[in-house]
């Protein structure tokens, strides 16, 4: 940018003692003034470190101008919504045909959550936990999942709007399984395309702890001999909103 202004990647400049970085800047726009259109939207280092624009100079110190880097920014696209309740184990290549539905060329970030089935044991549904301790310490064979479907689409319906209110996300996916699951297959698909990474990775985040929490969707851990229901009571209304960059 500012190199194919100038037509060189660096200037020597000769600055009076106790200039700053604004002062060399001042002097290379004096030298190169078609810079200076570009002066709000630049950062400058001192030596390799980012620095103010009124520190001072020493001798032989090397200012880089730094233009805006490749964060990206744009207008949103059009929503895109995938919102399923699948019966059907997933195909291998689920996640990146998801991926490419909902990505546009105005995304720069796609975060996927997969949510798989594991070995190890959950926390116990209430009530359940006299049928856990009868099964405590064995592997889990897979899982079972029930859903009262019409129910829980509306629940994923309300996710993806608060996802898009939240975080300005609005090509999203949540795919999930009902079924048996063995050890090692996915159960929940969540992908969000958008403009920038922390609101993709802050909506992928937000639509799997809230389908977790509030959608009608049951699993039981399968024993050769029994079974057991994993799980708490449902929340009825969304999270508190935060700010998505907390954590």
């Amino acid at each position: 940018m500012q190199r194919q202004v100038a037509g060189t990647r660096e200037l020597r400049l000769e600055l009076p003692l106790g200039a700053t970085v604004e002062d060399a800047w001042s002097a290379a726009v004096g030298a190169v003034p078609a810079l200076a259109p570009s002066r709000p939207a630049l950062r400058f280092a001192v030596n390799g470190a980012y620095t103010d624009p009124a520190t001072p100079l020493a001798d032989d110190d090397e200012v880089a101008v730094i233009p805006p880097v490749s964060g990206g920014s744009g207008a949103p696209a059009e929503r895109i919504r995938l919102l399923e309740i699948r019966s059907e184990p997933f195909p291998p290549t689920l996640a990146g045909d998801l991926a490419a539905r909902l990505a546009t060329v105005e995304d720069g970030a796609v975060v996927t959550f997969a949510g798989q089935t594991r070995i190890t044991q959950g926390t116990p549904a209430p009530g359940q936990e006299a049928a856990a301790a009868a099964f405590a310490g064995r592997r889990v064979d897979g899982l079972e999942y029930e859903a009262f479907e019409p129910m829980a689409l509306a629940v994923l319906a309300q996710i993806a709007d608060e996802i898009e209110a939240r975080f300005g996300v609005q090509r999203l996916a949540i795919i999930h399984r009902t079924g048996a699951v063995p050890p090692g297959d996915t159960s929940v698909l969540v992908v969000a395309a958008a403009p920038h990474r922390d609101a993709a990775f802050a909506a992928a985040r937000y639509g799997i702890d809230e389908v977790k929490a509030r959608a009608p969707i049951w699993k039981a851990e399968r024993f050769a001999d029994g079974h057991v229901w994993i799980g708490e009571p449902a929340r009825t209304s969304a999270a508190p909103e935060r700010n998505h960059t907390d954590d």
